[in-house]
Order: structure tokens, then sequence, then C-alpha cells
């Protein structure tokens, strides 16, 4: 029970590594707002958790949609302890100059802007808030990848996004930091997600092949690793903890 009593929203909750992440958090003790563009995905999701877990359609690159969403936590549920920013979308493998202008607006607005959305709405929350075990006052957890860390080709903007997060997340940790707010990212490798395809360009037992040889230990991330994961930095054990970018990767960035 390491977030016993802690409020979290989740945004793409309602598949992949945010619907692993949603459910470790509710056997953890916490209560979740399953955020998600589906709401058929987020409703089941929410159900599947029981009374802990409510749903909520969500665009996150629409700035009342996420303010929307941070009141619908504090209504639903009485207080926000955790955002985990995890909603990302990509292209497919082509060369850069072949990716079009709306896949990059795309690509920017969630992967991007969103984060930006929903840390002018947490922010101020977290800073008016008393302070917690170890003087932490709230937790922003944001998806980021190996893919900011060590780029695959023909998935350059995708790449330039992710490095974008890591590079948010540690400049806003700093900043946050006298504030008592954490602020930290998870890098996982290619995983076992709707996205997964996406990455390949193709779901073949040869593209697989060809993506596992890049892993060490040999296998796909899969969700319950990065609830495993999301858990732990969200939680009091990690009260010292703030700017780390984490890989989740078997070894792919060694």
């Amino acid at each position: 029970m390491r977030l016993e009593g802690k409020v979290a929203i989740v945004t793409g909750g309602g598949s992949g590594f945010g619907a692993g992440i949603c459910a470790k958090f509710v056997a953890e003790g916490a209560r979740v707002v399953v955020a998600d563009r589906d709401l058929e995905a987020a409703l089941d999701v929410a159900a599947r958790l029981g009374e802990h877990a409510r749903a909520l359609r969500v665009d996150v690159s629409v700035a009342a949609d996420v303010r929307l969403m941070m009141e619908a936590a504090e209504l639903h549920f009485g207080r926000l302890d955790i955002l985990v920013n995890n909603a990302g979308v990509t292209h497919l493998p082509q060369p850069l100059e072949d990716v079009d202008e709306a896949d990059f607006d795309r690509i920017a607005a969630i992967n991007m802007k969103a984060i930006y959305l929903a840390m002018r709405e947490v922010v101020p929350r977290f800073k008016a808030r008393a302070p917690g075990p170890g003087g932490i006052r709230g937790v922003v957890l944001n998806m980021a990848s190996t893919a900011g860390v060590s780029p695959r080709p023909r998935l350059a903007w995708y790449n330039a996004s992710k490095g974008w997060v890591i590079t948010a997340t540690r400049a806003s940790a700093v900043e946050l930091a006298p504030f008592g707010i954490r602020v930290v990212a998870l890098n996982p490798v290619a995983g076992e997600t709707p996205l997964l395809k996406s990455f390949m360009g193709e779901d073949t037992p040869e593209m697989r092949a060809k993506f596992l040889s890049t892993i060490p230990l040999g296998r796909f991330s899969t969700p319950e690793d990065l609830g495993h994961a999301a858990c732990f930095l969200c939680s009091d054990e990690a009260s010292l903890i703030t700017g780390v970018c984490m890989e989740v990767d078997g070894g792919r960035c060694i």
C-alpha cells in the first residue's frame, strides 16, 4: 500500500502503459482518474479497477479539457497528489522530410504541449498545499522514452519530442524543488502497447526480432513494468528523487 491515501491522474490511462500504471496505483492504495481521449477504453479500465477509479474523457492538447480534468479529480476524490503525463503518439517510421505537417503538429500537441498545459494547471495547486512526508507537496511523472536518449532512425520527430520531455522534466525539477514538488520521468523501451506497430511500421516476426536484438534483456517492456517503476517514483519512498529520467529498457541505452 505504498500509495495509500494518494489521488492520481493518469493521462492515456485507457490502454498500454497508462492502464498498467492505473492498475498498479489502485493495487497500492491510490484512487485514480483514468483520463483518455477514448472514453470507452477509460471506462473499461475503470470498471476493472472498481470504486477507486473514475473514467474521464480528456483531450490533453485542449486547455479547457485539462482544467476540467484537474477539477474532476478534486471533485471526485477531494485532492490531487500525483499527475502522470502518459498520453503520447508517434508517426510511422519514414524519412524525416516525409513526415507531413499534420503528423508533426499532432506529435507536438500530445507529446509536448499537453505537458505544458497540465503543468500550468497542477503546479499552482501543488504550491498551495501543505507539505507532506519529506516536505513534498506533489509529484509529476512524465512518460519520456529511450527514443529521447538513443534515437532510432526514421522516427526523428517522435525522438525529438521525447528528448523535449526529458529536458522539460529536468528543468521543471530544478525550478520546483524549492516548493516541494518532485518531477520525474520514465524512459521505456518499445513495449507491448498499441503504439508498438506504429514504431515498427509493421508487426511481423522479422521486425520484432530486429527490435528485440537491440534490447540486451531480450524482451519488450510491458504495462506492468512501467506500473512498478511509476509506483516507486511516485511514492514517499522516492521523496529525495527528482529530475530523474529512469530507463525501463532491458539495457537498451547502455
